[in-house]
């Protein structure tokens, strides 16, 4: 009888996934999704009013002397006022975007109110601007503002979305 030959048998290979990429890949979205997560969060920030009824201005209350107000409406329109509206400092101005207009007007507010802070021994005290924008207004003019506000060095400021109905008229009349 012959020899029959043999049945070769394949060797088995050991199989095994290498999962280092994987690993890798994961850890790159955990931190992809972490970040955008946190950017995601909104950013608010506190806002402190003066308190208008005051009778006591020593006991935390801020000078009405320092509120500088920017009413916002359509077609690049700004009406602004210093002090308080029923107590205006002086007449409301209507003013342009600009280095001539809104820009020259925000300078001279500053060196104004510092001056005036600085007289009454509080010399850190600067404007404090209050920009109300109408419904009817535009981003790009509240932008322009905002712009302004970090031009013109003007740390305080706020974006306050409530008219009087003074404020209303005022613009209406301007």
């Amino acid at each position: 009888m012959k020899n029959l030959p043999q049945k070769v048998r394949s060797r088995k290979l050991s199989s095994r996934v290498d999962l280092t990429a994987m690993v890798s890949v994961s850890f790159l979205l955990i931190i992809f999704f972490m970040v955008a997560t946190e950017l995601r969060k909104p950013k608010i920030m506190d806002l402190s009013l003066p308190d208008y009824d005051c009778d006591d201005c020593h006991s935390g209350c801020i000078d009405a002397t320092r509120i500088y107000t920017i009413l916002l409406d359509d077609n690049n329109k700004i009406v602004a006022y210093s002090g308080l509206l029923d107590y205006p400092l002086e007449t409301p101005k209507k003013l342009v975007y600009g280095k001539n207009g809104i820009h020259k007007e925000l300078l001279n507010k500053q060196k104004a109110i510092l001056e005036y802070s600085t007289a009454l021994g509080k010399p850190k005290s600067g404007a404090i601007v209050i920009i109300k924008p109408s419904k009817k207004s535009n981003f790009k003019n509240l932008v322009d503002i905002l712009d302004e506000m970090a031009i013109t060095k003007i740390d305080t400021y706020a974006i306050v979305n409530d008219f009087s109905q003074e404020e209303s008229k005022l613009l209406a009349s301007n």
